[in-house]
């Protein structure tokens, strides 16, 4: 009797950036996040891949692009365990864990609707008062968001 064998074929990138560990759930709000809809070189993204870790995940491999560590760690917001790998000639040349950055500009709406931003055309402002258990706090109202309450622009 032959076992069956799983096998997954994504694309190697010869250079560029891979997002792996990535909730299922997340991936859309990490490509919005990093405004890959619009990138112009190759971006693939798979999700509900099998994860012993995690159970499910999902993974975006963006060509020909590096990322400065500020504009990865606004994905901790909701990716907050994803692994950050570049690749330099096919081969893994530096890794790293998203950590939460000390502010939070122009991603999350602020919860209180009557705060400024809400109404005007200015960019939010946050800075994170809690890491763990991710609490930001509203730079122009002072009003705390939570992650049960975040939501994304």
């Amino acid at each position: 009797m032959s076992e069956k064998i799983k096998e997954l074929k994504v694309s190697a990138i010869e250079n560029g950036t891979v997002i792996d560990h990535i909730p299922s759930n997340a991936v859309f709000q990490v490509i919005r996040i990093l405004k890959l809809e619009s990138f112009e070189n190759m971006v693939l993204f798979a999700t509900n891949l099998e994860s012993k870790k995690y159970g499910t995940k999902g993974i975006i491999k963006v060509s020909g692009k590096y990322f400065r560590p500020e504009e990865l760690n606004k994905i901790s917001l909701v990716a907050p365990h994803a692994s950050i790998i570049e690749i330099k000639d096919f081969q893994v040349a530096k890794k790293m864990v998203v950590e939460v950055p000390e502010k939070i500009t122009g991603i999350v709406k602020c919860f209180n609707p009557n705060c400024v931003t809400n109404h005007e055309q200015l960019v939010t402002r946050f800075d994170v008062v809690e890491k763990e258990d991710l609490r930001l706090k509203c730079r122009y109202c002072e009003k705390i968001t939570r992650k049960s309450n975040m939501e994304f622009k």
